[in-house]
């Protein structure tokens, strides 16, 4: 299901993605103001289709969110997601590997996450660190990492049979934005427990890492699951293009309150 007003964001299934020609401050016009209002006055209706979301129990809806560092998945997670009810969200957070999970097989962490039908998921981070990271620092032989595409297009095919909505978003930031913020951490005491050294060794690999999401791009965009590449320069607008993605998603679904279960009809209180 693509929203019909973000086709510019959306990765067409078999599309040859280059990076290079995706804006990361496109503002479709919009000023910051108006931008930021615009934001806060979505998140009601968020609010709202959330709660009609959890009242249907027939869909699950899993959102990816997949960039470098500093691109803004918790920013995401804090202003768009942040509209939904707690209590019908659960968002989850991939770090290495435990001992434990290493000894499965790399989509078993993954599937036990997955939210179950009338709750909304949200991956920070997710299974596409295992063509990612793995890929750029020669974690595994490249004839497993280059099998793992098709892997993840059928999980997440079962996923989508099984009746889970997946939209997954890449943060688009630039290497000269990233400096800006990772520069930031550096001198903002509420913002330095963020900065890691292990961060410049990543963007050192900035060429690499890129070539890697596009291949993610490339090969597990589909009409199941879509790939959206979100311009994430701008604070505000990023935010606002994923939770306008996500409403006209929620709106597509036409969803409608359900009625009284029939033990209910006649019923007298008194």
């Amino acid at each position: 299901m693509m929203p019909s007003g973000k086709s510019r964001f959306w990765v067409k299934p078999g599309t040859k993605v280059d990076l290079s020609d995706w804006p990361t401050d496109e503002t479709r016009g919009l000023s910051k103001s108006t931008g930021k209002q615009m934001l806060v006055d979505g998140q009601e209706r968020l609010n709202e289709l959330q709660e009609l979301f959890r009242a249907n129990d027939s869909h699950a809806m899993l959102i990816v969110l997949q960039g470098m560092d500093t691109a803004g998945k918790d920013g995401v997670i804090k202003h768009v997601v942040g509209a939904f009810n707690p209590q019908g969200c659960e968002i989850t957070s991939f770090k290495v590997p435990s001992k434990i999970e290493a000894a499965h097989d790399y989509l078993w962490r993954v599937h036990r996450a997955t939210p179950p039908r009338g709750i909304i998921g949200i991956f920070n981070r997710s299974h596409y660190e295992d063509v990612l990271v793995v890929r750029v620092e020669n974690l595994v032989p490249k004839d497993v990492w280059r099998r793992r595409y098709d892997e993840i297009n059928a999980f997440e095919r079962l996923l989508a049979d099984s009746g889970t909505v997946i939209l997954k978003f890449f943060l688009h930031v630039s290497p000269e934005r990233q400096k800006e913020r990772l520069e930031d951490r550096l001198v903002n005491p509420r913002d330095q427990w963020k900065f890691s050294v292990g961060d410049l060794a990543t963007r050192a690999k900035w060429a690499d890492y890129q070539k890697a999401y596009e291949a993610v791009l490339n090969k597990t965009s589909t009409s199941y699951a879509p790939w959206y590449v979100i311009p994430a320069d701008r604070k505000w607008n990023r935010n606002l293009i994923v939770s306008e993605i996500v409403e006209e998603t929620l709106e597509g679904l036409g969803m409608a309150w359900p009625g009284l279960e029939p033990e209910a009809e006649g019923v007298v209180i008194k």
